[in-house]
């Protein structure tokens, strides 16, 4: 699918850099395969990000190598995601370089051979180092803005969260000046001499849809909340940019 170029040095903006979305590749972020579906630029890296719940980040601690999926969300022009101030994710994020993947299966294409079997997508990889949301209103208003990104209109309903709480998460955040998207659409590409041969060929578009809510017992309301992708409950509420 997302393949770039590796590079073991950082060529790209940093993280601390005013990140103007340019369409021009970095080294890193240069797509080798097929990159006629590649795209550079912050409208086409964004879209992705945005209809994505969850982000994979991958980087070093202690010698070894991790890759951890985590919720994420975006605001202008960095994605933003949280953790446990002392967990390793935090701290390492914060210690060096790091890769950012996201990927959306939209549909299994089915061609006349094995060979040419696909699938339609949409993935983006992002590059560079994470900071640290410090300003304690600055980070309260980013965790209002995870929260109602998800469930809008809840942040006023919770009760309220406190300074310990606050103080307790880590807010972390990565320019999305070092990005790639790449995107595959369109039914199976046949070779010629295939075109015959009796097999189905075509698209099974790929889809995920929100169920009914399961409420606690204790819960104190009956009617769950509107969520992203809708009120719960509503016929056809899908995840946006998965469907």
């Amino acid at each position: 699918m997302h393949e770039s170029q590796p590079s073991p040095n950082p060529s790209g903006p940093s993280a601390s850099s005013s990140p103007s979305a340019s369409s021009s590749p970095s080294a890193r972020t240069r797509v080798l395969r097929r990159p006629q579906r590649a795209a550079y630029d912050l409208a086409s890296v964004a879209a992705i990000v945005d209809a994505g719940l969850l982000c994979t980040v991958a980087f070093q601690w202690e010698g070894s190598v991790h890759a951890i999926p985590t919720l994420h969300w975006r605001e202008g022009d960095h994605l933003y995601l949280h953790a446990a101030k002392a967990s390793r994710l935090g701290q390492a994020l914060l210690a060096g370089e790091a890769c950012v993947s996201i990927a959306l299966a939209d549909g299994l294409v089915l061609a006349r051979s094995a060979m040419h079997h696909s699938l339609n997508y949409r993935s983006v990889v992002i590059y560079g180092r994470f900071e640290a949301v410090t300003e304690p209103e600055e980070k309260h208003r980013a965790l209002r803005a995870f929260i109602e990104g998800l469930y809008p209109g809840r942040w006023e309903e919770l009760r309220p969260m406190t300074a310990k709480e606050v103080n307790a998460t880590a807010v972390l955040r990565l320019s999305l000046a070092e990005a790639s998207a790449k995107v595959r659409q369109g039914g199976p590409k046949d070779d010629a001499e295939d075109l015959a041969w009796p097999a189905w060929a075509g698209v099974i578009p790929l889809q995920r849809r929100q169920g009914e809510p399961e409420m606690e017992v204790d819960s104190p309301l009956a009617e769950a909340p509107p969520t992203r992708f809708g009120r719960p409950g509503q016929d056809g509420a899908g995840v946006a940019g998965v469907d």
